[in-house]
């Protein structure tokens, strides 16, 4: 009797598989991983495939490839950080990375308090034009941070300031706008410091319909019929309708969170770690979504109104207030109570008149 012969194709098909990514030049495969990286939603996108084999481990590496990585592909984890991920992003530094640049000088100045190695850091990176490192840097100058309160350099701040926001930086443009009305760091300018604002307002506005296009049929209802959602300034004396005019603009959400202050959020704002403390007798930024810490004591500017919360930026000022500061600042909550208690005792008053002009000299006293 014949012997069967066993069927080999199955096997016959694996080598000439691996035969043909064997055969692919280096040159593209790196081509995909550089788009890869750069288009990757989070790190575990690009590390799943460098596990994949010896070769793609090699080539994931590549200076070529970490130098087109985006910012979600060095998202790293606070709870995550390690040796190995502080690693990771020095090989995406020295590869050229401007996002990794911003995102170690972000960790080192303010995490690890390694502030001349962050700080260095980030010039790189704005450097590079980057809008987000110039702006921290802006920031960095306005406070003083890392340094003493004589260390501030307006100058410098508003220098940075006028270039983040060249970039298209819309907290740039509103800092930049509040500095000309201020005459902070630059000559006083209401006119320009409220034109910038009102730029900012309309850049942030076609910024979340651009990301959000289900917002454009409802814009018009949240912003000419529902109070909620138009923000205010409290001692503003605007009479605009609109939020376009207001110092904080308008009260739509959309816009999404760097990574790296995910991480500073995270780092600080847990006390998962050891070293997540900014130090005994230093704030954190009232906006919780911005994750910087003072670097002195009373560092940060508190809010006039209530001053019970502090900013690093009027950014974040402008952020927070129309998250939920309008609802919990003093002041307003003062005013509520004195509406309450005019309601109440408008029986046993004599007329309205009299009720408001006592009310009036009660508040002017105190």
């Amino acid at each position: 009797m014949k012997k069967q012969r066993r069927y080999t194709g199955s096997v016959h098909h694996d080598k000439t598989g691996s035969d043909l990514f064997e055969s692919l030049h280096d040159d593209i495969v790196i081509s995909v991983l550089c788009k890869l990286s750069s288009t990757a939603s989070s790190p575990s996108d690009l590390i799943s495939v460098l596990l994949t084999c010896k070769r793609l481990n090699k080539l994931g590496v590549h200076p070529l490839v970490l130098s087109k990585s985006c910012s979600k592909t060095v998202a790293i984890r606070a709870k995550t950080w390690c040796h190995e991920a502080h690693r990771f992003l020095k090989l995406c530094v020295n590869a050229g990375n401007s996002e990794a640049y911003y995102t170690l000088g972000m960790i080192r100045f303010y995490c690890l308090q390694n502030r001349a190695s962050g700080a260095s850091l980030l010039a790189k990176a704005a450097i590079r034009s980057h809008a987000p490192a110039l702006y921290s840097l802006a920031l960095i100058q306005f406070n003083g941070s890392g340094g003493m309160k004589n260390d501030k350099d307006l100058r410098a701040g508003v220098a940075l300031c006028v270039r983040a926001a060249s970039l298209g930086h819309i907290d740039a443009l509103r800092e930049l706008g509040h500095c000309f009305q201020d005459g902070y760091g630059v000559r006083k300018n209401i006119h320009e410091g409220r034109r910038l604002l009102v730029q900012a307002n309309a850049r942030e506005l076609a910024s979340v319909l651009r990301d959000n296009p289900l917002l454009s049929p409802s814009l018009a209802t949240q912003i000419g019929n529902n109070d909620h959602q138009r923000p205010v300034l409290a001692n503003s004396a605007s009479d605009f309708d609109f939020g376009l005019f207001s110092d904080y603009g308008f009260s739509l959400t959309g816009g999404e969170m760097h990574p790296v202050n995910k991480f500073m959020v995270e780092w600080f704002g847990f006390g998962s770690r050891e070293d997540g403390t900014p130090g005994l007798g230093l704030r954190m930024c009232s906006y919780n979504e911005c994750g910087r810490p003072e670097t002195r004591k009373n560092e940060f500017r508190r809010c006039s109104g209530c001053g019970k919360v502090n900013y690093c930026s009027r950014g974040c000022q402008a952020h927070d207030w129309r998250a939920h500061h309008k609802m919990e600042c003093a002041p307003m909550e003062e005013w509520m109570g004195h509406a309450i208690n005019d309601v109440e005792e408008e029986g046993n008053m004599n007329g309205e008149d009299v009720v408001m002009e006592d009310r009036t000299m009660e508040i002017e006293e105190s």
